[in-house]
């Protein structure tokens, strides 16, 4: 089966199937329905490559994340990919496992694949590689990193104010010794969340006592560690804030295994408001990291790069997220 059959069933040219096809914005919608109920009726299934030969595009977003165990970036993932068929679009995933020879895999993959613009959810992305994607004109996003150049553009989280905002939390509850279990310190944005909970820390100096700093590996079985390592001190925080909720979990699960409750003993904080916190024992008090409107701001970036056949860069920019916090059972006042 092929695109001249389908024309001689619809009585149309095969310029005209060829648009129904990847420009059905351009044919009236009668001709446009008539042509679609002929390719149904054949199982006339066009061929990609052939189609990208044709238009220059291949209608296909590469997204590179970090973890694909993390919930996290699964539900990234289905936000982008929700908006994507939505607007005609296939999404090619590629996960990193935080692991910078990977990204580099990944971003070849992308390449051979011709992709039409890549989303990058991921901190650990080397700015060296972004060259070939410059070239041949495709346009990038990045969560967390890069900068906005041309073809470039970029989403930054405002973590001052999500932090600031648990840090105000804790300090209405009466919360003097905070710890804080920061992500793998390699990655940007765990440089990113830890420095803006020092900083939630400094302004309130006078009133805080103590403070401890233990590193993580955004898994729960690192929150764990972390968590035992600081219930080791001779004084112990009457909070903790984790630099993700995985991390929460994590130090949650360790501090009831030493016989301590939550939050009588010890509050804890989580970030990013993945699924399952709401149903954690208690349930999870985390700063919620929006991801349908990470994922819609993404997907129209790449998207709005497009003139109609043509990918043409443009000047990037940046948009800036504002987490929330989001106040459940694992916070409370300290004991007296």
């Amino acid at each position: 089966m092929n695109i001249e059959a389908v024309a001689r069933r619809a009585n149309v040219s095969t310029a005209t199937v060829s648009r129904v096809i990847n420009r059905p914005e351009l044919v009236r919608a009668s001709t446009a329905a008539a042509v679609l109920e002929v390719i149904r009726e054949l199982n006339f299934y066009p061929n990609r490559n052939a189609r990208a030969l044709g238009t220059g595009r291949s209608n296909m977003f590469g997204l590179i994340i970090s973890d694909i165990t993390n919930p996290f970036f699964p539900e990234l993932v289905k936000a982008f990919e929700t908006i994507a068929v939505e607007h005609g679009q296939e999404v090619l995933v590629a996960n990193t496992d935080y692991n910078p020879v990977r990204m580099e895999h990944c971003l070849s993959r992308m390449l051979e694949r011709k992709v039409d613009g890549v989303a990058i959810m991921t901190s650990e992305m080397d700015e060296a590689l972004i060259g070939p994607f410059g070239r041949r004109g495709i346009p990038l996003v990045f969560l967390d990193g890069g900068k906005p150049a041309l073809g470039v553009n970029t989403i930054s989280v405002d973590y001052k104010t999500g932090i600031g905002q648990a840090m105000k939390h804790l300090r209405t509850l009466n919360h003097r010794r905070i710890g804080f279990i920061s992500g793998p310190l390699r990655l940007i944005s765990a440089r990113k969340r830890l420095d803006a909970f020092m900083k939630g820390m400094a302004v309130d100096k006078p009133r805080m006592k103590e403070t401890w700093i233990e590193e993580g590996d955004h898994r729960i079985e690192g929150g764990k560690i972390a968590m035992r390592r600081m219930l080791t001190s001779k004084k112990l925080p009457t909070a903790v804030m984790a630099s993700n909720d995985l991390t929460a979990i994590g130090a949650i699960d360790e501090i009831h295994e030493q016989g301590f409750r939550v939050p009588e003993d010890i509050s804890v904080i989580g970030f990013d408001d993945i699924h399952m916190s709401a149903f954690t024992y208690p349930a999870l008090t985390t700063i919620r990291l929006p991801r349908t409107q990470i994922a819609q701001i993404a997907f129209q970036s790449l998207f709005e790069s497009y003139d109609g056949h043509q990918i043409e860069p443009r000047p990037g920019r940046n948009r800036v997220i504002e987490p929330m916090l989001v106040v459940r059972k694992s916070t409370g006042p300290p004991k007296k």
